[in-house]
């Protein structure tokens, strides 16, 4: 599969689309993550998560992960919200702390929707933006993105949206949100979409958009996928719970490749990282066979 898409460059990182499938990791600084995965314990000190978090992100860089994706708030469905300044209280520590161990090409990136805390994760060291809500939550988290000149992923969010045919939905929200992006001084090449499975869709939505992901190239994006652990994967295999859904994420990273993503955000980096190597030896042709 090869791209027509202009490389994604900013300060010391370059996103080079179409010749490989990049992978993001997923660091939770939460204690009530869908996917099981948190790491707030009620039973830590502030250090002790820091090092987990530093412990985690340093294994997915060694088992290929070139983003790790910070969040402080869960996003499940239901979820309680937290303040600006809780969730500024579990990220920017790890933050700083992932700037100063981690190489300096891996990319943080900070999974919010609020501006102050955007802000302050680009200034601890984080440089890309990844909001569940598409700049459109907060007024200043535009700014923010554009005067940060950092690339910012931008998410179809479904929650109290009229759907009408889930595609199509999909493609019209994300393009109303590039233009948003564009109209705030957003660089063009500075936008990568994400169709926000799970996110105010059905598990039979899911499965649609799952199929015809392609459709959404014609945007002119990359396209993040998410479907790591997710209960349309539990739902399709009778009801499996979260620690069961391994090789249904597998299933869904795969063919997500053979759909045209770009990026996929996962909590099983190194099983995944096999399923994208594999995937981009039969999609991309990125495998050369010894003589």
């Amino acid at each position: 599969m090869s791209s027509s898409l202009s490389p994604t460059i900013w300060a010391n990182h370059c996103l080079e689309w179409g010749h490989h499938t990049y992978v993001m990791g997923i660091v939770n600084v939460t204690p009530d993550s869908f996917s099981g995965d948190g790491l707030v314990k009620d039973t830590w000190q502030d250090d002790a998560l820091v090092q987990h978090a530093i412990e985690q992100a340093q294994r997915f860089v060694t088992e290929g992960a070139t983003l790790i994706d910070v969040g402080g708030e869960s996003t499940r469905p239901r979820f309680a919200p937290v303040s600006a300044e809780q969730e500024l209280a579990r990220v920017i520590p790890v933050i700083h702390a992932l700037k100063a161990t981690l190489p300096a090409e891996v990319i943080i990136s900070i999974d919010t929707y609020k501006a102050e805390v955007a802000t302050q994760a680009l200034d601890a060291g984080a440089s890309m933006i990844n909001d569940i809500w598409a700049l459109r939550h907060d007024p200043d988290m535009a700014a923010v993105a554009s005067g940060h000149g950092v690339p910012v992923v931008l998410m179809a969010n479904m929650r109290g949206y009229q759907k009408r045919e889930i595609v199509s939905d999909i493609t019209r929200y994300l393009a109303g949100c590039i233009d948003y992006a564009l109209a705030a001084g957003i660089a063009w090449e500075h936008i990568i979409i994400d169709p926000g499975i799970g996110f105010g869709t059905t598990p039979q939505e899911n499965l649609t958009l799952l199929r015809r992901l392609g459709e959404l190239r014609a945007l002119g994006r990359p396209i993040l996928l998410g479907t790591s652990r997710k209960a349309t994967i539990g739902l399709v295999l009778g009801g499996l719970p979260v620690s069961e859904r391994l090789e249904g994420t597998a299933a869904s990273v795969a063919l997500g490749i053979a759909q045209g993503a770009d990026i996929v955000r996962v909590h099983d980096v190194r099983e995944m990282m096999r399923v994208v190597k594999m995937s981009d030896a039969i999609v991309r042709g990125m495998f050369v066979l010894p003589e």
